[in-house]
């Protein structure tokens, strides 16, 4: 096999495990932490338990939640200003995706000066980052594992990927307790998020043995348990949809992802649409054209889905494709772009603006604006 590299955090997982935050803090050096959650997570509670953790901890701290659902520029930079003016030395981030990857927003721009804009793309953060402590409250974004950070130029309606191992987060701590207070929809939305993070990542370019094994399981994880996840709040299926997440975030940190979210990275930016909610509409038309280019590897994930192997390797993917969109349905998410954005002559420049992400890079098959076009179309 060749080299490969693995990259990840110190990851503490379990219920009530939320309680370990302080003393992780505290051994990272924290006088002072800045804290960035969002409104929605301070009106379940989880952020006064939070702050009550640093409080006991004898840590001082500064409350950030200008976060909008899709993170902006302009409030990283608002956030970057609080941090500076208030001294913070840790940053603390508690809630989906949007507020993790605002955390990593403001502790790129304090460590490495500029604009976020700077910093899209590959491999151009080049001081260190202050140590950060992630705290996800869904199962399924993957920022507190990944290497990944999404931030939206509102100038250009674009969100801007911004990637570098600088942007893994010190300490991922992942309590699956805190899924008890998230709605259908969003356990539903952060399921589909992770389950594509799993099935991209595995066809990827860069896939190897390690990113492999763990979107498998992921992919595994998610179909088995997002029924009684949803119909009890059963505890055992609520931690295995968080394991899921944190094997498909390893997975895509490292194996990158595809055509799937480069488009929904570009669509997201231009319409400010639900993350993961595009997936169920687009990820099963993505799977059909890349079929060609990694044929026994999408047999490989039809057969989970059907829980068998049919006469053929081209049979079985395109029989685990149609099932993937039927299990779509039955979580009653959206299945045609129509349902979701209602301009559809903005597609060509989204489509042009998708083959600029670097997400593009590790689809299995190469794409140009038209191919994107044309997979868009298919399921307006």
């Amino acid at each position: 096999m060749d080299i490969c590299k693995f990259s990840l955090p110190e990851i503490i997982f379990g219920r009530g495990s939320m309680q370990y935050v302080g003393s992780y803090a505290l051994q990272l050096g924290a006088k002072k932490v800045f804290v960035v959650s969002d409104h929605g997570l301070e009106s379940t509670g989880w952020v006064g338990k939070l702050l009550n953790i640093l409080d006991k901890s004898s840590l001082k701290w500064v409350y950030y939640a200008n976060v909008s659902p899709n993170p902006r520029d302009h409030e990283v930079h608002e956030g970057a200003e609080l941090y500076q003016r208030e001294d913070a030395d840790v940053v603390i981030a508690l809630g989906g995706g949007s507020p993790l990857d605002m955390g990593k927003g403001v502790a790129t721009v304090v460590s490495n000066g500029g604009i976020i804009q700077d910093y899209e793309g590959a491999n151009l953060i080049t001081n260190p980052l202050p140590p950060m402590i992630f705290l996800p409250s869904t199962a399924g974004s993957g920022s507190d594992i990944s290497q990944f950070a999404i931030i939206t130029d509102v100038q250009r309606q674009v969100k801007m990927s911004l990637i570098s191992r600088s942007l893994t987060p010190n300490v991922s701590i992942i309590d699956p307790d805190m899924l008890n207070t998230a709605d259908d929809a969003l356990i539903v939305s952060s399921a589909v998020d992770a389950l594509s993070h799993a099935i991209e990542s595995y066809v990827s370019r860069i896939a190897h043995a390690l990113t492999e094994t763990q979107a498998i399981k992921a992919i595994q994880l998610i179909l088995d348990n997002l029924a009684p996840a949803l119909q009890t709040r059963d505890p055992l299926a609520l931690e295995n949809l968080s394991i899921a997440a944190i094997a498909a975030g390893m997975s895509f940190s490292n194996a990158c992802l595809g055509a799937d979210h480069a488009i929904a990275h570009s669509l997201g930016g231009f319409f400010d649409t639900s993350h993961g909610m595009v997936h169920p509409v687009l990820l099963p038309a993505v799977m059909r054209y890349n079929l060609p280019a990694c044929e026994e590897k999408m047999a490989l994930i039809g057969e989970l889905i059907l829980g068998q192997r049919l006469r053929s390797a081209r049979q079985t993917a395109e029989a685990g494709i149609t099932r993937l969109e039927e299990f779509f349905y039955e979580f009653g998410t959206a299945s045609r772009f129509r349902e979701i954005v209602d301009d559809q002559a903005a597609f060509p420049q989204i489509c042009e603006m998708a083959t600029r992400d670097a997400c593009l890079l590790t689809n299995p098959r190469a794409a140009t604006a038209e191919d994107l076009l044309r997979i868009c179309q298919e399921v307006w």
